[in-house]
């Protein structure tokens, strides 16, 4: 080693931002566990200058009366021989760097700074995407393996596994991607990045990045309930009079949700104006049904909702998908009826016509 190698070392410290002296550091220690398994040398020491780069090797034995292990020990006599000084316990070091070193110590070297550099590389990458938590990211699928997915994004990858797939969603090498970046793990092959495409956070990002009210704060997005696939919901909110939520969402013609739509292979989204008054959210959120009436219990947070007849099975939804939705969406147990169904609990409750003494208008 030499000043050209230290002045390597620098160049590596302004590059990657590695310390220099933590890998000189790093160097040593490599240097002495090369030492130890080819001399095999108890106690030892490597130091390397700072300013020449000259690496040595230093013995190191315990001042002790009496000698038991030559390889570790020195008499105070022979201690006090070399320096005056010397006590009891303390430590003396003798240069013993090898003749044919240097090769090993220029192997152990390159093996330590590219280790290094590796190291520090993978934590510039994870600490990029660990800071992307909860954000999008855009790759190409490079492979499928035992049904997962990993994905492309330059020096890493992404992997999307079984469980946050799609229901129907087809994935190819070569395909384009959207996925939602659930978390990023530290690993010792590197950060794993682990992405969804079912996290209902995928769709509010798209909502996000489609709709500028809701990157400007004009449109608020107060909840969202997903059953990837298949069927979405959203409650958008503008304290702004002038500004239709729903329809910012929507965008001129249906294309900012066509858009996500389109995205997320046809799942379907409802966009629902969210209310402060519970029964009218509650009704809302039942879309595309229409609701006859809504009573609520504020403390229970439950909710039942009367509906026509004829909307019955499309407030239900198919296998209770739009009222398990509904629920979801606002925070609700929502118990649905048909008016006939009403009707006969209200005669058997002895109240006489519901409609007619609660509802009519």
């Amino acid at each position: 080693m030499n000043s050209e190698f230290l002045e390597a070392l620098s160049d590596l410290e302004k590059e990657k931002g590695i310390s220099k002296d933590i890998l000189l550091e790093a160097i040593e220690q490599a240097l002495l566990s090369a030492y130890k398994r080819n001399y095999g040398t108890a106690q030892a020491r490597v130091h390397i200058d700072r300013l020449t780069g000259v690496f040595k090797v230093y013995a190191v034995r315990n001042v002790v009366e009496e000698v038991t292990d030559p390889r570790q020990e020195i008499s105070l006599a022979e201690a006090r021989a070399i320096d005056p000084r010397y006590d009891i316990g303390d430590m003396v070091e003798f240069e013993v760097t090898p003749r044919d070193f240097g090769r090993i110590a220029a192997q152990t070297a390159k093996q330590v700074v590219v280790q290094r550099i590796r190291e520090a590389e993978r934590n510039i990458i994870y600490e990029e995407y660990a800071s992307r938590e909860g954000d999008i990211i855009y790759g190409m699928i490079q492979r499928v393996e035992q049904k997962n997915v990993y994905i492309e994004l330059g020096k890493t990858e992404a992997i999307l596994s079984q469980n946050e797939q799609m229901p129907g969603e087809v994935y190819k090498p070569g395909q384009k991607i959207r996925a939602y970046i659930v978390e990023v793990r530290k690993t010792t092959k590197g950060p794993q990045i682990l992405v969804s495409r079912t996290h209902p956070g995928l769709l509010k990002r798209l909502l996000e990045m489609e709709v500028p009210e809701l990157q400007s704060g004009e449109v608020e997005l107060v909840s969202i309930a997903r059953e990837a696939g298949y069927r979405s919901k959203i409650a958008v909110y503008s304290r702004d009079p002038n500004i239709d939520p729903v329809g910012a969402c929507v965008g001129p013609r249906g294309v900012r949700v066509q858009n996500i739509v389109q995205e997320l292979n046809g799942e379907k989204i409802d966009i629902i104006k969210w209310d402060p008054d519970s029964s009218k959210f509650i009704a809302a959120a039942l879309s595309p049904a229409k609701v006859v009436a809504v009573e609520v219990w504020e403390e229970e947070k439950i909710a039942r909702v009367i509906v026509p007849d004829y909307q019955l099975s499309l407030a239900i939804g198919k296998e209770g998908q739009n009222a398990r939705l509904a629920a979801k969406l606002t925070g609700w147990k929502i118990d649905i009826k048909s008016e006939s169904q009403m009707e006969q609990i209200y005669k058997e409750e002895g109240y006489g016509d519901y409609y007619e003494q609660d509802y009519a208008e």
